[in-house]
């Protein structure tokens, strides 16, 4: 049976192209808005799998719709939208409200966007009809977590090593966690973070999400957490209380340079058609910190990462998979998990727990 889905964009244009690319791609498109206003009556008569929904629209918008649809009728999401610096905030108030994905429209360009059938669109509405819309964490929270005290050290961040090591020593007085996660993960990755505190061993993180929307979702975690995010740079240091978030279009890896851990961040083609890429994140875990770390993988569509886990776990490293009750996508943890590269199968709301148990383990 045919994936159904309605478009909500104020462009006739834009509702146009987005409705002939779905319906080339195989999915049936029941009917599309120009906000949600007018799109209400049609979706109460035809209910559809995903609803594909712009950012800013005229008599409602889309995070006020957003909302109400998923306190009156949680529907998988895919947001829409320009890339502008107002536009990415908004998208990621979007995705912390309940949308499952994102696909980004060029503020140049948009006509090529539009008429490439190869867009995205088509992947992330199917990966979207798949969500378990149950495992979406609450988006509201009547108070954030404290900050650290006004006047705490600041942490440095350390410049980039003339010289680092490649191989992993046997034993270091640091841990490190390692962690990847693609669809759901802006609302799963904070449900994590926000129990955890400065001791926390440093946390190296892969979100799979484009350039213009890290610094953004890196400024909105900070501001909610006990310890510090941040969107990586390269030859930050890895330390405690730390947690560096991949930047949007480039790779992410680990080094050592000496006892201390750094990362690199780079240009590099694709992997398993991401870049930011798990695997590149975990296979560089598995070979300069073995033993010493920690990884688990989460909530996702697809397989990258899962390869990447496995390299860990042989390694000797601790590893885990977010289960599947608690997953909004259970795609990289059920292939991690197939292929035996997770010791532990977690749920979402015990992962915290489950790092600070793993890292204060013997090394094995």
């Amino acid at each position: 049976m045919a994936i159904t889905a309605f478009v909500i964009d104020d462009s006739a244009v834009v509702r146009k192209h987005l409705t002939e690319t779905l319906t080339a791609g195989g999915i049936q498109v029941l009917g599309s808005a120009a906000d949600p206003v007018f799109a209400m009556p049609k979706l109460q008569s035809h209910w559809p799998d995903v609803i594909v929904l712009d950012v800013e629209m005229p008599r409602m918008d889309g995070i006020s719709f957003l909302k109400k649809l998923m306190a009156e009728h949680p529907t998988p999401v895919v947001m829409c939208s320009t890339l502008t610096e107002k536009g990415c905030q908004t998208t990621m108030q979007a995705l912390e409200a309940g949308a499952v994905s994102f696909v980004t429209k060029p503020k140049m360009g948009l006509k090529d966007f539009l008429e490439d059938r190869t867009n995205g669109l088509v992947e992330a509405v199917k990966a979207a009809s798949k969500a378990n819309m149950r495992a979406i964490p609450p988006a509201a929270r009547t108070l954030a977590a404290g900050k650290a005290p006004a006047g705490a050290s600041p942490m440095a961040t350390m410049p980039t090593p003339a010289r680092v090591s490649t191989g992993a020593m046997s034993e270091t007085t640091d841990r490190v966690i390692a962690v990847g996660i693609s669809t759901g993960g802006v609302q799963s990755i904070e449900v994590v973070l926000r129990q955890l505190d400065r001791t926390c061993p440093g946390m190296l993180v892969v979100q799979h999400m484009p350039a213009a929307f890290t610094a953004s979702f890196a400024a909105r975690l900070n501001s909610v957490c006990n310890i510090e995010v941040l969107e990586a740079k390269d030859g930050d240091r890895v330390i405690n209380g730390r947690v560096l978030i991949a930047p949007g279009g480039k790779h992410m890896q680990l080094k050592r340079s000496g006892a201390q851990y750094v990362v690199e961040v780079k240009d590099g083609p694709l992997i398993n058609h991401h870049r930011p890429s798990c695997d590149v994140l975990f296979r560089s875990v598995a070979a300069c910190a073995g033993r010493n770390a920690v990884g688990i993988i989460m909530t996702g569509m697809g397989d990258d990462g899962a390869r990447g886990l496995k390299e860990m776990r042989d390694a000797g490293a601790y590893t885990a998979a977010q289960d599947e009750a608690s997953c909004v996508v259970f795609g990289m943890p059920a292939v991690a998990i197939k292929m035996g590269a997770a010791d532990d199968i977690v749920p979402l709301n015990d992962i915290a727990h489950w790092m600070r148990h793993a890292t204060s383990r013997p090394l094995r």
